[in-house]
């Protein structure tokens, strides 16, 4: 996958870990969390992403934690979560399955 199909995938779990907190749902919540932190570790772990790209994947997964474990999470992150992972799925959309 692309850099961007694989943040395209990291992207739902992260609404849907923000979705299912914002509701309620702790079952679905834990689940969705661990996912997703286990799809940024493949996706950092991923050798073809190194130097600024890895560092981005890491910041990404560094804000995505300190929505959840930081107390002093600023007001409106989850939203600005869910629009960055956005353009990720945006983009892999437009340029279509990898041949």
């Amino acid at each position: 996958m692309t850099l961007a199909q694989q943040l395209a995938n990291v992207g739902s779990e992260v609404d849907r870990a923000i979705r299912s907190s914002q509701a309620g749902r702790s079952g679905r919540f834990e689940k969705a969390l661990d996912r997703a932190l286990e799809l940024f570790d493949l996706t950092a772990g991923d050798d073809r992403w190194h130097g600024p790209r890895r560092r981005e994947i890491l910041r990404a997964r560094e804000e995505f934690c300190r929505l959840f474990y930081d107390d002093d999470s600023p007001p409106g992150s989850a939203r600005s979560l869910s629009k960055y992972f956005l353009q990720f799925a945006v983009l892999a959309r437009a340029r279509g399955p990898r041949k």
